[in-house]
């Protein structure tokens, strides 16, 4: 019984890496173009173009770090207006530190 269940441990294990191996030369040119390294690049046109994070996730987890802060500061009542202020500030601060981090300009 111990046999057959490292046996299916290793098959399950095995299943997955098998299904990850592209099969042709198409599907590793297109895994590789969509895993792109370099942020910037010079056009057609001879102009240079840089790719720059939108701040999304910064915007996300500053808002909630600064819910959760504003939250704690406020410590009277139902603590409802230091709790948005707090995700309100946090999620600005959080979306400008990500945009300007990004190196390229």
């Amino acid at each position: 019984m111990r046999n057959l269940m490292l046996m299916a441990a290793a098959a399950s294990l095995a299943v997955p890496v098998a299904m990850a191996v592209p099969t042709d030369k198409a599907e590793a040119a297109a895994q590789k173009h969509k895993r792109y390294k370099y942020r910037e690049w010079k056009g057609r046109d001879g102009r240079r173009y840089c790719r720059k994070p939108d701040g999304t996730t910064g915007l996300v987890v500053g808002g909630v770090a600064g819910a959760l802060a504003g939250r704690a500061i406020d410590t009277r009542g139902d603590r409802t207006l230091g709790t948005l202020l707090g995700a309100g500030a946090g999620a600005l601060a959080g979306r400008t530190i990500e945009r300007e981090g990004s190196g390229c300009r």
